[in-house]
């Protein structure tokens, strides 16, 4: 016998796995077809919520709730991020180039976060889960990349033809239509022979977002479960035991300047 199964205003995968089901527990029955659409997940659904549901759902988004609501530690200053430099690029790079301690036994020589993996803001006062699961939503993970420094100057023209990214321990020099201007690191122009090393993240690490240099590694160390966030949530809070707040600030790390590379 079939059975023509319609599934409206269903996730793809909702419909699929209502579909593994059916098949599953009525051999009888065969799906022929599955029709689905997209549906936005948004407040025009609260407007007539499901008594049942929300009961059935409330205890779980309480325990939620209450481990989102947690305070890992203070923010001094309120930091967004942007280009070509900004306060929370700044602060995350930093925690990434020192995560490279446990691997080097000292920070790397540079750290690189993407502008697109910071996904919100930094509010100054409490920090909480939920306000980290919302900076860094997704499961990056560190990575400690070993270049040579010609191969580091081709990284730092990948990001100055993005007009800047996250960046710790360099200083670059940027023309406003993308150029290279000057680069040095910890206040030293690059040695194009010297190995150099850049802490960042899988994702990058990979060449992804136009960092196609970062390919040419001559060696990459990613440690299993160091992922961006809990990286950053072990900094709060290790800020927080000592009574301190986070913090940052504006150093020149990438400056734009209306000139063009020579």
């Amino acid at each position: 016998m079939k059975k023509y199964v319609r599934f409206v205003s269903l996730l793809p995968g909702m419909a699929l796995a209502v579909c593994l089901l059916l098949a599953a527990c009525r051999p009888a029955y065969e799906v022929t077809k599955v029709e689905g659409r997209l549906v936005a997940m948004d407040s025009t659904w609260d407007a007539r919520p499901d008594s049942a549901a929300v009961a059935l759902l409330l205890p779980y988004v309480n325990r939620v709730d209450s481990a989102m609501r947690h305070v890992l530690g203070q923010a001094a200053v309120s930091m967004e991020a942007g280009r070509p430099e900004s306060l929370l690029s700044n602060l995350i790079a930093d925690v990434l180039r020192e995560a490279a301690v446990k691997i080097l036994g000292r920070p790397a020589d540079m750290g690189l976060v993407n502008m697109g993996g910071l996904r919100s803001s930094l509010t100054r006062g409490d920090v909480t889960l939920e306000n980290v699961y919302e900076i860094l939503p997704f499961e990056n993970t560190l990575c400690v990349m070993t270049l040579k420094g010609r191969v580091l100057r081709q990284l730092f023209e990948n990001i100055a033809v993005r007009r800047g990214e996250g960046v710790s321990g360099v200083k670059l020099v940027v023309s406003k239509d993308g150029r290279l201007l000057e680069a040095s690191v910890d206040g030293q122009p690059v040695d194009d022979e010297r190995t150099y090393t850049v802490a960042t993240l899988d994702y990058l690490a990979e060449g992804n977002d136009g960092m196609y240099a970062l390919r040419q590694a001559e060696s990459s160390v990613c440690p299993p479960n160091a992922t961006l966030r809990s990286l950053f949530i072990d900094y709060v809070e290790r800020q927080a035991k000592q009574g301190k707040a986070v913090t940052a600030r504006m150093e020149g790390r990438i400056v734009l300047t209306g000139g063009t590379s020579k």
